[in-house]
């Protein structure tokens, strides 16, 4: 397992980090399998592990809890994220920062994870939606402040809308800011414009999460993919998602190098980026989680494959099924 500096948090994070949002929230969960799948990713050396309230209204932060006591000997960093108070994912320039993060809230929540995850401090604690627009907000300086100074959390971060990466940048020049969460893979590729750069500037640790695009470059999906009604993957992967999607993971298998799959492509696409500290990926089973994490070793990908993965970005807007 390789380990990178987590921007100015002195942190050194493993680079494959493990996502538990499928153990609190999609279907075809099991926690007994769960709970071993993450024993499995700290015995291998992972050490970054991305939760949120909710998923599963606690549930995953309940589980990586159990994870973190039953390994006291290893330092493990917890990140979690407060709910919005609307309810509303994502953020809306319409929404009012005192109807989504309210101090009593955000501190109501900070403690509730808290006890969930069995510890004193949340290493990193992250609003799961933003918007620009709330940068001066007075509460939100006071809140984040006041979380620190308290020791509720060591560190705190930001989780940025889907296809919406510039939409964070205001919020990264306070001085508030730890890290950031955002989604980049080969075909969402416009974190590069303007968020990596900054994030650069700053030392600010960055997060990436679905670099497998929900799955559909985990090389399994077909056309005829379904998804329970209660699983969010099916609004995701509407028909005309996923036909669009899967056309254009045909055209990538078409340049895979010889003996690569998929996934390992996608996989270290992002991590050949200098400005990615860790990227999230659920791994639920066992399997998943050992190729996943020897992929960590793998290092960059050749510079002639990663100037034509290039080719493949795919700028998208936010849309209703989206988040």
């Amino acid at each position: 397992m390789k380990y990178r500096k987590f921007g100015c948090t002195r942190l050194e994070v493993s680079d494959i980090a493990h996502g538990l949002w499928g153990m609190g929230g999609w279907s075809g969960s099991d926690d007994l399998e769960s709970m071993a799948a993450l024993q499995l990713a700290a015995d291998l050396g992972c050490n970054f592990f991305d939760s949120a309230w909710a998923y599963g209204d606690g549930k995953s932060d309940g589980l990586l809890g159990q994870a973190i006591g039953r390994n006291k000997g290893k330092p493990l960093y917890a990140a979690s994220k407060i709910p919005p108070k609307n309810l509303r994912w994502p953020a809306s320039p319409k929404d009012k920062y005192s109807e989504v993060f309210p101090p009593d809230h955000v501190f109501r929540y900070a403690d509730q994870i808290r006890q969930q995850l069995g510890t004193d401090s949340i290493d990193l604690l992250q609003f799961h939606v933003w918007d620009d627009h709330w940068t001066e907000e007075p509460d939100f300086r006071k809140t984040v402040e006041k979380l620190k100074s308290d020791g509720t959390i060591r560190f705190f971060g930001l989780s940025l809308n889907r296809w919406e990466p510039e939409n964070g940048l205001k919020a990264l020049r306070t001085g508030l800011i730890d890290a950031v969460q955002v989604i980049y893979s080969i075909f969402d590729q416009s974190p590069e414009d303007e968020l990596f750069p900054a994030c650069q500037e700053l030392n600010i640790g960055v997060i990436v999460r679905v670099a497998l695009d929900e799955g559909s470059l985990g090389a399994k999906m077909t056309r005829d993919t379904t998804f329970p009604d209660s699983d969010w993957r099916s609004r995701y992967f509407n028909p005309k998602n996923l036909a669009n999607t899967l056309d254009r993971v045909d055209k990538l298998k078409q340049i895979l190098p010889e003996g690569m799959p998929l996934p390992e492509m996608a996989l270290r696409f992002v991590l050949s980026h200098p400005a990615v500290s860790t990227t999230i990926i659920g791994m639920r089973k066992l399997d998943h989680v050992r190729e996943n994490i020897a992929l960590s070793d793998k290092g960059q990908l050749d510079p002639e494959l990663l100037r034509e993965l290039k080719k493949h970005r795919w700028d998208r807007r936010p849309a209703p099924w989206s988040d």
